[in-house]
């Protein structure tokens, strides 16, 4: 990027006066150790107060910062600083103010699962014929979409925008400011049902994503979800539905997969074999959004074949790895929830192996009251004919392995405490071969990405 700090401060509606010098700012950013020359610096105040940085932003680099009035006693004076009510208000503002200077088509993307893996699929295609720009890592929230929008390039012809929630009114806030031309709705799930009850209401937030969405805009859905095809009917934007039904406007057809990646075909686009470097229905699901968003913005089939065979997938989302002594492992440890669960697990236990399949699989967060019910609602999930030992960890997940004696022995069914990783990883260390797979899923908050980083390093 690059503006002029009269432009800036003009943007967020400045305080105060600024200097008509030209100041040239190159970079935004709220992490003062993350700044470098021509860096705006954005002061956030949440658990820590970003004002209190001030001295390691100007050390990084800051070229000028955004100030909040009620801090105007402690305004730094080595540097220009844009006083402003809500620095936060004013780094969402300039982020709004940047995306309608730069004008590229807008793809926001959100869903319970697979938004990120959708995320770079589409970016992957669209980048076959267009200058595309995505949100990296999982930076979907109210601070990440504007990171992503402030970091486009002025030659940027689609920016691909993640968008995430916890809570109502989150997805409406994040579609105005981004205002898309194309909205991707992946699929309802239960990730966050303690915030929201029921599935119903985790629906109805993820159609916010339409608040913001362009009057001539279209949503991309999960055709298969009754509880989409019921709220879709009701928006004034096109729709377009994905899936494996017949009433889908794209469908797909012979799935195919092995241990590293599923083969399909679209029944709209029947000359064209498709190919993804991932395993899973659940997958193949993901990349139907993303041919669909392809196929709007008229990429070439052959282009979205190429695309979609070697995407770039951001780090621990159903990533085969290697552990030490060359045993597979199958790491999906950024996040869980019910849905995501049982479509690992169940592609999971039809992957090739020599040896024995495990699963280690971690609490599911944020599943409120009905944490017990749906961490249970995995044991129909397990065959021991095909995953011959499964490691529990957590307190959530203690209902599973009641539920799970039934079909394990001791032997075959642990579970461990959340102090009791370290004996985990011992169990697993000592009865592990290079001839077995491992699956290791879990939320973030119980960090089994440890685990993998043991069976990888001893």
């Amino acid at each position: 990027m690059k503006m002029q700090l009269t432009e800036i401060a003009s943007a967020v509606s400045a305080k105060n006066e600024i200097s008509d010098e030209p100041i040239n700012i190159l970079s935004v950013s709220f992490d003062s150790r993350q700044l470098t020359e021509g860096s705006l610096f954005v002061p956030i105040v949440a658990e820590n107060d970003g004002h209190d940085y001030i001295q390691s932003a100007i050390d990084n680099g800051a070229t000028a910062t955004l100030w909040a009035v009620d801090h105007q006693d402690t305004m730094p004076t080595e540097i220009p600083a844009i006083l402003v009510d809500d620095t936060l208000k004013a780094y969402q503002d300039l982020a709004k103010h940047y995306l309608d200077k730069i004008n590229p088509k807008v793809v926001a993307v959100t869903g319970s699962n697979g938004k990120t893996t959708t995320k770079d699929m589409i970016t992957e295609i669209l980048s076959q014929q267009y200058n595309v720009c995505k949100t990296e890592a999982n930076f979907n929230n109210h601070l990440g979409v504007p990171m992503t929008l402030l970091s486009i390039e002025p030659n940027t012809e689609v920016v691909v925008v993640e968008m995430g929630m916890d809570h109502p009114g989150e997805l409406d806030f994040l579609s105005r400011i981004a205002q898309p031309d194309v909205a991707v709705i992946t699929m309802i799930g239960e990730a966050h049902i303690e915030f929201f009850g029921t599935r119903d209401k985790i629906a109805d937030a993820k159609m916010e994503i339409v608040n913001g969405l362009k009057e001539d805009g279209l949503l991309v859905y999960n055709a298969d979800e009754p509880l989409l095809r019921e709220r879709v009917s009701n928006i004034e934007q096109q729709s377009f539905g994905f899936g494996h039904g017949e009433s889908a406007d794209l469908s797909v057809s012979n799935v195919v997969g092995n241990q590293t990646m599923t083969s399909f075909k679209v029944r709209e686009m029947a000359d064209f074999n498709f190919t993804i470097p991932m395993i899973g229905t659940y997958n193949v699901d993901n990349a139907m959004a993303a041919i669909s968003v392809g196929r709007h913005y008229r990429v070439s089939p052959e282009n979205i074949v190429k695309a979609l065979s070697d995407f770039d997938l951001t780090k621990n989302r159903t990533e085969w790895l290697r552990g030490h002594l060359g045993e597979s492992i199958l790491s999906d440890v950024y996040n869980s929830n019910p849905t995501a669960a049982k479509a690992v697990i169940k592609a999971f236990s039809n992957s090739d192996v020599e040896g024995n399949r495990m699963v280690v699989l971690g609490d599911m967060l944020e599943l409120g009251e009905q944490s017990s019910d749906m961490h249970l609602s995995l044991a129909d999930s397990f065959d021991n004919e095909k995953i011959q030992s499964i490691y529990l960890y957590g307190e959530q997940i203690k209902s599973l392995a009641t539920a799970l004696k039934s079909k394990y022995d001791d032997q075959h069914l642990h579970y461990y405490d959340l102090d009791e990783k370290e004996n985990m990883v011992r169990d697993l260390l000592k009865i592990r071969t290079e001839k077995d797979s491992i699956l290791i899923k879990g939320s973030h908050g119980v960090h089994l990405e440890t685990v993998l980083s043991a069976l990888q390093s001893n």
